[in-house]
């Protein structure tokens, strides 16, 4: 873990501001920020971040995320394997709080077992339930950075759309927004699964996956979230039972609502 970034004073953010940000390296960067809450805040614009695997950033990729968003901390969701073989890219010579908090972290199951669910939805619920101290670590760590944070994993839909659903939970953003925010990584899906079936690493794990989960679909977060909430009665209670304690949720809260 590398450290030495300062806090600083979230910025004001007109409406106009651009939610997807725009990059050589990485083609679903996106700020979380604007998002209104359940009791008529909003999310705060500039401090949060989900986006797909960021070591192909180019060198004016690398100066706008330091110099013009501030980021000072990256959480890596991806496996271990997955980190040995792409590496961090140019992020790794900069001075950013580093954390690889994977959700998963074993062997691939064989190619001929079937899949031990029904849909996406009900995977993603499996997910959670299997890498819940794993999500906790990652609420925990993103409520303590005190700076602009990204969490990324290869795509930035699976792994990242669970961890973007636990937040915007905990940050009472409503159901329908955090389905919208999940969906969007369709109109850049084409291109994210070109860019890993370009690399020798995602090649093997693509072709495996069945052809049902390649897909960003409302429905599959809906069922996530109604699995949840039927299971732990709130995000909040999962949270609290993959060991997020109460003073990191109300720390995360204060910090990333206006």
């Amino acid at each position: 873990m590398q450290r030495g970034v300062a806090a600083a004073e979230p910025r004001r953010y007109s409406a106009s501001v651009q939610r997807r940000i725009v990059l050589d390296g990485c083609l679903n960067f996106r700020d979380l920020g604007g998002y209104p809450t359940a009791d008529g805040r909003r999310v705060r614009w500039r401090q949060l971040f989900r986006s797909d695997s960021l070591h192909l950033l180019s060198t004016a990729d690398v100066r706008r995320l330091r110099d013009d968003l501030g980021l000072g901390c990256v959480i890596d969701l991806r496996s271990t394997a997955e980190l040995r073989k792409e590496g961090r890219g140019l992020l790794e010579a900069q001075a950013m709080r580093f954390h690889h908090l994977p959700l998963f972290d074993g062997e691939r199951r064989d190619r001929a077992e079937p899949p031990p669910f029904s849909s996406l939805g009900e995977l993603y619920f499996l997910m959670i339930e299997h890498a819940a101290p794993a999500v906790g670590h990652v609420v925990t760590a993103l409520a303590e950075s005190g700076c602009p944070a990204v969490f990324h994993c290869a795509a930035g839909k699976d792994r990242t759309g669970v961890v973007s659903a636990v937040l915007l939970g905990l940050l009472d953003v409503p159901d329908e927004v955090i389905v919208a925010d999940y969906a969007a990584t369709r109109e850049q899906l084409e291109a994210i699964v070109d860019r890993l079936m370009s690399l020798e690493g995602y090649q093997a794990m693509l072709a495996e996956l069945p052809p049902d989960t390649m897909h960003a679909e409302p429905e599959t977060m809906v069922t996530l979230l109604g699995r949840v909430r039927a299971t732990y009665g709130s995000m909040e209670e999962y949270a609290r039972n993959a060991g997020v304690g109460a003073e990191a949720i109300a720390t995360l809260r204060a910090r990333l609502r206006d």
